[in-house]
């Protein structure tokens, strides 16, 4: 509260003028890893951007963990991190957050949770090998599988699995899926 002049009163309980800020000048994104447009880029090994995608690494160990089938060179963490980046694409693809069928989806497209064809699990093997320290793998990983795959259901998956080379792009695994 302000009080008279004639009020004495200490200098340092006296009120001080208020600061206001300067407008700013303007402003460009210069740096290299600036976005230039409101959009978010396109393309391989960009990412797909979405909210709250930490919660499929979550789902595929509270929910997946024990039902792992694996090959030789392709560790548990290998295989949920490379099927949670697919889990999160999947999800970013509806707009919303992942959830366990995305999981499902990515762990059953990949022959994870049983009944893989021996042509999937040898090509799938040098694909995932060591994607969970590896974020480019995990790129590589997500660009195999077409987006209009991802609106397929876990279990048109299933169903489809014996055709697998018709729901990812089988590349070779040691080069990114154009």
């Amino acid at each position: 509260m302000t009080q008279p002049s004639y009020a004495p009163i200490a200098e340092a309980d006296k009120v001080r003028p208020a600061y206001s800020p300067q407008t700013p000048i303007g402003w460009r994104a210069r740096r290299v890893a600036e976005l230039r447009s409101p959009e978010h880029p396109v393309g391989p090994g960009l990412g797909v951007p979405g909210p709250d995608q930490g919660y499929a690494l979550l789902v595929a160990q509270e929910l997946f963990f024990e039902q792992l089938q694996l090959s030789s060179g392709v560790s548990v963490e290998d295989a949920l991190r490379g099927c949670s980046a697919v889990a999160c694409a999947r999800a970013a693809h509806f707009g919303r957050a992942p959830t366990g069928k995305d999981v499902e989806f990515a762990l059953v497209l990949f022959g994870f949770l049983g009944d893989a064809p021996a042509d999937l699990i040898e090509w799938r093997t040098p694909l995932f090998q060591a994607a969970a320290q590896d974020y480019v793998a995990q790129r590589r990983i997500v660009d195999s599988v077409p987006t209009e795959q991802l609106q397929l259901t876990p279990d048109q998956v299933r169903a489809r699995l014996a055709d697998w080379r018709s729901l990812v792009l089988a590349s070779s695994p040691s080069t990114p899926a154009a």
